[in-house]
């Protein structure tokens, strides 16, 4: 992702590390899930692209082993600069901007991460460019577009006001370039650029403790700029948090699409 001072969640800001924590409660199973898919085992060549925090590229380390290679990229390594030891290489990069971080990779994996990339054509070009001949991409991005509610069962005055809040983040991201149909077009855009045997499948988390914490956090996060943009006021945030606080409410994500393919 490319750094720009409008950039909405920035990883050094405290509650990124509980963004990244409920995250890989919410996502981790079906990412492993399909990666144990691909037959990934030792020696294998992997590229990480936004790692963020650590629990996949942790996870990656132990299945490719000490004859593996796990080449760790983001625009701020601030979170995943602890798992920076063999085989785990820690790299500052740009995937929308920058060549490639080394070729002939066994597998590339992006994980909510394309959806804020401005030049996310070029970024998935250099995703593909980077496989080795045989070689598996898994991309994973939300579509907040498809599923835009933080509370789908809307029937009270709380969930009104989450979904409120919701469309104002939405708007929010929409405002520095992120695209909240991407998740959608992901097939598609991997056969279009020449990947075979592609497909898809989505994970729609409705309620769990790891989506209360996520809501928690994000709203902690984007406080002054819903609140300076017009989206919401300090109450009714207070109001909000003090809601989920309660644990009365059923809150959701939007859909992670997930789609892979292999290079020819």
């Amino acid at each position: 992702m490319k750094r720009t001072d409008g950039y909405l969640l920035d990883n050094r800001q405290t509650e990124a590390g509980e963004r990244f924590d409920a995250f890989a409660a919410l996502f981790d199973p079906t990412t492993f899930r399909h990666l144990e898919g691909f037959g990934i085992g030792p020696g294998w060549r992997c590229w990480e692209v936004g790692a963020g925090g650590t629990s996949v590229v942790s996870w990656l380390a132990k299945k490719v082993g000490p004859t593996g290679r796990v080449v760790a990229t983001d625009i701020d390594t601030s979170r995943v600069a602890a798992a920076a030891r063999p085989p785990v290489q820690v790299r500052v990069h740009d995937v929308g901007a920058d060549e490639p971080p080394g070729e002939g990779f066994d597998l590339v994996h992006a994980r909510l991460v394309l959806v804020h990339v401005p030049d996310r054509e070029n970024a998935l070009r250099s995703m593909v460019r980077a496989l080795r001949p045989g070689g598996r991409l898994l991309v994973e991005d939300a579509d907040p577009a498809l599923q835009p509610l933080l509370c789908p069962d809307e029937h009270g005055p709380e969930q009104q006001l989450a979904n409120r809040l919701r469309q104002g983040f939405r708007q929010l991201l929409a405002d520095r370039g992120a695209d909240l149909a991407y998740g959608r077009r992901l097939p598609r855009l991997l056969r279009e650029a020449g990947l075979r045997q592609v497909e898809a499948d989505a994970y729609f988390p409705v309620t769990s403790p790891a989506c209360t914490a996520l809501e928690a956090a994000t709203v902690r996060q984007i406080r002054d700029q819903l609140v300076a943009a017009g989206h919401a006021t300090d109450q009714d945030i207070d109001r909000h948090l003090a809601n989920i606080a309660a644990g009365g409410m059923d809150l959701a994500t939007a859909p992670m699409i997930s789609a892979w393919g292999r290079k020819e």
